[in-house]
């Protein structure tokens, strides 16, 4: 079998799609597909040819995401699929290489993320598990602390998602560079991927609904959610509210918002999926334990040209250092490197210096956001000391806090 890699064409739009589709297993309508269209990047999508057969298939989408210091460039990978036809072909490692390697010799992005499908399938080629999430289920009307924060100021009013997109954007856009792993919305990503609300997107959940916190001064704080009644064997109000995400400028809106969503009558749960590691809510609950959660991966992170990538993020404390970074898949980032970190002169250089820790760069990925420290990587066998010391400074540095969080999915 010969697997060739390359661009599509205009015309070659509904091959790609085919492979998607059967590849995710997807039973998406073709409205699905139409918005899909409207955010995919045309240039950046490749596929694997069998032949004339279209096996395989690979996107770009170009992000300005948060690192620790601020938004940078990075290359959100998405739609990557192969037909089971061809699996352990060696098709899906084409389509990654063939990224990489384009991604390196163009002189893109420095730092590549996505979201696994599956999450054992793309640390062997260098992405690390970079971000976690929490799914809470959380019973409605949970009380909240006293110490709860308030601002008499604020008012919560509903809206209706698609007049409310302008509010919503000025939240969003006020906080993603707070968080490690938000990345920047365009509008019609906003309006393809965030508000659509068709019977698909509902899933049976009911229509998208909008709670959102404002001042004189103008909004705070907003969640997006759905609602589905139901009612229980004895005739008890048994519904369910969607948590689809929630972002808030300031505690006070923050716990104004998350207190709405909690308060809606007629339900019993609210299921929340994908929120941040280090969500608050589970220090306004007056019971925490309430809020109980399930442990998922979120982002994964890959270093495309390491010197660029470590240069490019803010670190938490001073280092100076030589890394030996071990890598098959993207050869120039092999061997060693010098770190050091000095408030805003951060550099990363080829070093001829002896190594002070070795390790392979899907753990430098998985660090690079500031939510993995190394230590744990090093007690799993995938870091090796060669200087006392030198893994707690690097794992210093490359801490940050908040904990990295992506939000959605794409």
């Amino acid at each position: 079998m010969s697997i060739t890699v390359r661009p599509i064409g205009e015309a070659e739009w509904p091959d790609f799609v085919a492979v998607a589709y059967e590849a995710f297993s997807s039973t998406y309508p073709l409205e699905i597909t139409d918005r899909w269209r409207e955010i995919m990047e045309f240039d950046r999508l490749v596929a694997a040819f069998d032949d004339d057969l279209a096996v395989g298939c690979a996107g770009t989408l170009s992000f300005h995401m948060t690192v620790p210091g601020g938004p940078i460039p990075v290359a959100g990978v998405t739609a990557v699929g192969v037909l089971s036809s061809h699996r352990r072909r060696g098709v899906l490692t084409a389509l990654m290489t063939h990224q990489l390697h384009g991604l390196h010799h163009r002189g893109g992005e420095a730092v590549a993320a996505l979201y696994a499908s599956e999450a054992g399938i793309y640390g062997r080629f260098g992405y690390g598990r970079a971000s976690d999430a929490l799914s809470f289920r959380i019973p409605t009307h949970a009380a909240f602390t006293r110490a709860a924060p308030a601002d008499a100021t604020l008012r919560l009013r509903l809206a209706r998602p698609a007049d409310a997109l302008a509010a919503l954007r000025r939240v969003y856009d006020a906080v993603q560079p707070g968080r490690p792993g938000l990345y920047g919305r365009s509008e019609a990503f906003w309006r393809a991927e965030i508000l659509p609300d068709t019977d698909y997107d509902q899933g049976g959940m009911g229509p998208l609904r909008c709670l959102i916190a404002e001042d004189a001064a103008g909004p705070r704080g907003y969640a997006l959610f759905r609602a589905k009644s139901g009612w229980n064997e004895h005739g008890v109000a048994d519904g369910e509210v969607r948590l689809m995400e929630l972002h808030a400028c300031d505690p006070a809106a923050y716990a104004l918002v998350w207190r709405g969503v909690l308060d809606r009558d007629l339900c019993a749960v609210v299921h929340a999926g994908r929120r941040p590691s280090d969500d608050a809510i589970v220090h306004l609950l007056a019971e925490p334990r309430q809020a109980s959660a399930v442990w998922i991966d979120d982002l994964w992170v890959r270093l495309v040209d390491v010197d660029r990538a470590l240069a490019a993020r803010a670190y938490a404390a001073p280092a100076d250092l030589v890394v030996e970074v071990e890598d098959e898949v993207c050869p120039w980032n092999a061997g060693r490197w010098r770190l050091k970190t000095a408030g805003g002169a951060e550099s990363c250089e080829r070093s001829e210096a002896p190594a002070d820790l070795t390790m392979p760069v899907g753990v430098l990925g998985a660090a690079y956001l500031g939510g993995r420290p190394l230590s744990a990587a090093a007690e799993a066998g995938l870091v090796r000391e060669h200087r006392a010391g030198a893994l707690r400074e690097l794992s210093a540095a490359m801490s940050w806090d908040p904990a990295p969080w992506g939000c959605r999915v794409f």
